[in-house]
């Protein structure tokens, strides 16, 4: 293990005055009033004669809006704790649990409490968002060892059992999909590869119709499905193998190129059977609700290539916030209720010239922010529910501005976001770029270089690759406080 530099959280949030109460990054809001002149404290006395709580804490709640709206979300904490230095009654307000709640979920978009309380919930986002801000992280590889059985189908070829496909995050675990069909759960607070699943046997219509195409991750239950079309359901807390959800048809659907989920609905991307591209499962009761859709149509011969060789990227499919779900080929995106079977709320033809076309591999969604690159180099940030572009940039570092980059310098491409950050491995060097305002700024390239990467994901704490040039190696980068 190594670090990019030393720190600790200690430099982001500090506990002092009465109550323990933080301070940000410099901005202290726990000071005692000033007692300078009688005038001034006969002013505050009046304030809080004159101002409710309540009144107060819907005025802190709509400042920190404000604030991360004209000036990106770690502009919020700052913006209150000068509002907390007011008067001993405006500080009280700051240990208010339904202020800080209502804070993190609308500034993080995040409704899962993991700390003792929602101040402490804020504050960690706050600092995790602030050291990919300064580039402070722990950079880890993770290894694991093949068992006896893992190349037996394969005629022992390593090439396909250490090939990563896919990778998924959740709050303590890490999921790795490999082109035999096997997904290993790895513990990221300890780093520790704690199992191994395969998939149920099943004859295969290719050399590669075992790869993993998606994973579904979360603390208690692992889904993930197959380019045959197979999905398997694991229970993190029972050591049982994993359960066949759902028997491909490949030739009746064709391949599962993309599979993606959330809390109700899974939702596959299929390429080889026209007006089949788009599959919604319900997860609660696995029943198969919805299929149409027309974007993979072009790439249908190339949908079935998938199952005999690894090509690129042709589709791509992801869930975002209110039940929605953005997929992306080379020519079109579009955006479809899940709730309503397919309903599209959005559909975009991208022009067929060679520069304008997408590239796949660089769409990802977090919450309602999608991110897309063009193989002339432009990076996109649009808003999922309506596809308006808040926020553009050219990907490669030093372009001029308006000068387009041709694919030879973009070469391989690959991207993801996790809503304020957008993440892009490109010339085997991973940038992260701030994307909060209306022209994307360029902030650092991780210092590690891995060489040609397979698949880069992201969340709020962590940046995670495997590369092909490293084949059996997970390349972790920690942004959280220490």
């Amino acid at each position: 293990m190594s670090s990019s530099s030393s720190y600790s959280s200690q430099e982001e949030v500090e506990e002092g005055g009465e109550g323990g109460t933080p301070t940000f990054s410099g901005f202290e809001y726990n000071v005692p009033p000033s007692s300078s002149s009688t005038s001034s404290s006969r002013r505050r006395l009046e304030i809080n004669e004159v101002w409710p709580a309540p009144f107060i804490e819907a005025l802190s709640f709509q400042v920190a809006i404000d604030a991360s709206r004209s000036a990106g979300r770690l502009a919020a904490a700052p913006a209150i704790f000068n509002l907390f230095r007011v008067c001993s009654t405006w500080r009280a307000v700051s240990r208010s649990e339904l202020l800080w709640q209502n804070l993190t979920r609308h500034i993080w978009n995040n409704n899962h409490l993991s700390r003792s309380t929602w101040r402490e919930e804020f504050i960690y986002l706050h600092c995790t968002a602030n050291n990919f801000l300064l580039c402070r992280y722990v950079y880890t590889t993770l290894h694991f060892v093949l068992a006896e059985d893992d190349n037996n189908n394969d005629n022992n070829n390593h090439d396909i059992s250490l090939s990563c496909r896919r990778l998924a995050l959740s709050g303590r675990h890490l999921a790795a999909g490999f082109a035999d069909g096997i997904v290993r759960l790895f513990h990221l607070a300890s780093r520790v590869h704690l199992a191994t699943f395969r998939p149920q046997h099943r004859d295969r219509l290719g050399r590669y119709s075992r790869a993993v195409s998606g994973i579904i991750l979360s603390d208690t239950h692992l889904t993930f499905a197959t380019l045959d079309g197979d999905i398997h359901v694991a229970d993190l807390n029972h050591a049982h193998p994993p359960r066949r959800a759902h028997l491909g048809d490949v030739v009746n659907d064709g391949a599962l190129v993309d599979f993606t989920g959330c809390g109700q609905w899974w939702v596959g991307l299929y390429a080889g059977v026209p007006g089949c591209a788009f599959h919604i499962w319900n997860n609660e009761t696995e029943e198969l609700v919805f299929v149409g859709g027309s974007l993979t149509d072009p790439e249908a011969v190339l949908g079935w290539h998938l199952l005999t060789e690894l090509t690129d990227l042709i589709g791509r499919v992801r869930v975002a916030s209110h039940e929605t779900a953005v997929a992306v080929s080379s020519l079109r995106m579009v955006v479809f209720d899940l709730r309503h079977q397919g309903v599209v709320l959005g559909d975009e033809q991208v022009p067929h010239t060679a520069s304008r076309q997408l590239v796949v591999g660089s769409a990802d969604v977090s919450d309602d922010t999608l991110l897309i690159v063009d193989r002339g180099g432009r990076a996109s940030i649009r808003r999922v529910g309506t596809l308006e572009e808040t926020c553009t940039f050219l990907v490669v570092r030093g372009a001029e501005a308006g000068t387009v980059a041709s694919s030879q310098r973009v070469g391989r491409l690959l991207g993801c976001t996790n809503g304020g950050y957008a993440i892009l491995f490109v010339g085997n060097v991973i940038d992260v770029w701030d994307i909060e305002q209306q022209h994307g700024h360029y902030l650092y390239s991780l210092a590690e270089s891995i060489g040609e990467a397979n698949v880069v994901v992201a969340d709020q704490r962590h940046i995670v690759a495997a590369a092909a040039t490293s084949p059996g190696t997970i390349n972790l980068w920690d942004f959280g406080p220490q």
